[in-house]
């Protein structure tokens, strides 16, 4: 046995720690989530008890790494980044106009409660004014990543609470961004100079946003016009990540940070039509980096120092979800939501998040924390947003008995709404045409006429340039990719028609389509008999493109001769059958 194990080192040895660092991380957090995902637990969760289990059994000599080693806090870096490009993409500066009341005084209120109360505890136990600040924020910040996954999962995304909860994380995610262009001068500069360097750093970072912006409008857009019409897949996603990278490298040279430039490159491209498709191409990459995020952060918890401090943790994880949970719903209930949105949206944002971790971590850099005070907040960070599934489904009964007690009650004053017309991300019943070419148009046009809402998806950026001018929700997106579909609200569609007659496509994105919805009907395009029968198996609704010509065609043939003796109709019908 000894042998075996000596041979098996000398065999690890001889792999790239990189390599095998990452196969492990994978490996074991696949066999961690596919545990959770039973108790229906955010797969964030399994990630980081994935690097507790690693971390705390010895795993780690199989990489030829330890948790010191730079690779683990490098890869964390790199999904920092991908995950603030991804942030600057989602943010939508027409969503902050029409939910400014909520983001500007929910948010405001919340935050600004919050780290009061968290502050002056950590200042209370004897924490410097600034470590107390900083640890206060970060007990403000929530997982916007595990809240608007479980409103998915719950199916509750156009809940009043759910658009509440996005309007308060919209204000949390301004003021990371803001955070990290202050935060250097709380530590290093001294108090008589502390104002106008936080103002330098404000300035400089906003102009650094502007310069960008107007790069990306003036420069990279035309960038992207240019590869969108190569039809090139690969490509594309090459300039995204190439872009994402530059713009990030740039604010890093500035002395800003790594993380406002990615959110600098994702907010250049937000307001383009490309968003979707770009988010649909970056999201795979974000969801592995995101992942090994969260794996290097339970590599730090430690198990030894959780279990001799077993009850503080779970009282200090009860006391911030308590507390949190508290703040929102008050605040929410100040704003005019009612009883039961405002439970269900202090369920949601009631845990610490993943920028809780990157905040203390970005700190930790000036001026380390006490080991004790960070093993508390990693391990209070993975048992709140462990919670939060459970209180969000356990926030509507729970409403529900207040409301039976007389202790909770509905405003007369309506409930705030969002902006005026729908959006993409509201529509639902509607029809996704695939391809806007002339069936597609006509088919889009006959449905509108109808009263049905459509929604586009088209990889010719002219075309989508063009219906998004005239007001038509349009995708710039391919519909084999599954996180375009998603983009797209599959799982709320009512049919699905792919207008051209590329079979191979069709048959590629129906079982995507099945899988995000099974009652969907979808129709498609054939030209041969072959092709037909293929996508029919597949359960498609086929028009068959040479048989619906030869009825066009036996149909006009027939009215150019005045014979009264003959039915047309009746004519195509039996010509039809006999062909079948």
């Amino acid at each position: 046995m000894q042998d075996l194990a000596i041979h098996l080192a000398a065999g690890v040895a001889n792999i790239s720690p990189l390599f095998a660092l990452l196969t492990l991380v994978l490996v074991t957090a696949v066999l961690v989530s596919l545990m959770l995902v039973k108790f229906r637990q955010s797969l964030l969760v399994g990630y980081l008890l994935s690097g507790v289990l690693i971390g705390n059994a010895g795993l780690l000599w199989l990489t030829g790494t330890s948790r010191g080693d730079t690779v683990i806090p490098n890869l964390a870096e790199i999904g920092v980044v991908l995950l603030m490009f991804t942030l600057g993409i989602e943010f939508s500066i027409a969503e902050l106009r029409h939910m400014w009341r909520t983001a500007l005084l929910g948010g405001g209120a919340q935050v600004g409660a919050t780290t009061l109360l968290a502050g002056g505890v950590a200042l209370a136990c004897g924490f410097p004014p600034v470590d107390a600040a900083v640890l206060g924020i970060a007990v403000s910040l929530s997982s916007t990543a595990v809240a608007m996954k479980s409103f998915q999962d719950l199916g509750q995304q156009t809940n009043p609470g759910a658009r509440a909860s996005l309007g308060i994380a919209l204000f949390q995610d301004i003021l990371v961004i803001l955070l990290f262009l202050i935060l250097p001068f709380f530590y290093q500069n001294s108090s008589g100079s502390l104002g106008a360097s936080i103002g330098m750093a404000v300035l400089k970072g906003v102009l650094f946003l502007v310069a960008a912006w107007l790069i990306g409008r003036f420069g990279l857009t035309p960038l992207l016009h240019a590869v969108a019409r190569t039809r090139s897949r690969e490509l594309f996603t090459l300039t995204v990540i190439g872009l994402c990278a530059g713009i990030a490298f740039a604010g890093g040279a500035l002395d800003l940070s790594l993380a406002l430039g990615a959110f600098a490159a994702g907010l250049v491209v937000s307001e383009s039509i490309y968003s979707h498709r770009i988010l649909s191409d970056i999201l795979p990459f974000k969801d592995l980096f995101l992942a090994i995020f969260f794996v290097s952060v339970g590599l730090l918890i430690d198990l030894t120092v959780v279990m001799g401090n077993w009850g503080m943790v779970l009282a200090g994880s009860a006391v911030i979800l308590l507390v949190k949970g508290l703040v929102v719903f008050g605040v929410l209930r100040w704003i005019g939501l009612s009883g039961r949105p405002s439970m269900l949206a202090a369920g949601s944002l009631a845990s610490t998040g993943e920028f809780s971790l990157v905040l203390i971590g970005k700190a930790g850099g000036y001026r380390p924390f006490d080991p004790a005070t960070e093993q508390m907040l990693l391990v209070c960070t993975a048992v709140t947003m462990a919670a939060v599934p459970s209180l969000m489904r356990g926030a509507a009964p729970f409403a529900r008995l207040l409301e039976a007690k007389g202790l909770l009650r509905k405003p007369k004053s309506p409930v705030p709404s969002l902006a005026p017309g729908k959006r993409i991300k509201e529509i639902s019943d509607h029809a996704i045409i695939c391809g806007y070419g002339p069936v597609g148009g006509s088919l889009n046009e006959a449905l509108k006429r109808c009263g049905v809402d459509t929604l586009v998806m088209e990889l010719n950026s002219d075309t989508v340039r063009l219906l998004k001018k005239e007001g038509q929700p349009v995708l710039f997106a391919d519909a084999t990719h599954p996180e375009a579909l998603d983009l797209a609200g599959i799982a709320r569609a009512r049919l699905v028609a792919f207008t051209f007659p590329a079979v191979e496509m069709t048959a590629a994105a129906v079982p995507l389509v099945r899988e995000r919805n099974p009652e969907v009907v979808i129709f498609g395009r054939a030209k041969y008999p072959g092709e037909v029968a293929r996508l029919r198996d597949l359960g498609v609704r086929v028009i068959h493109d040479e048989r619906e010509s030869a009825v066009a065609m036996v149909r006009a043939a027939l009215s150019s001769y005045d014979r009264t003796d003959i039915d047309p109709e009746k004519v195509v019908r039996d010509t039809m059958e006999q062909d079948s």
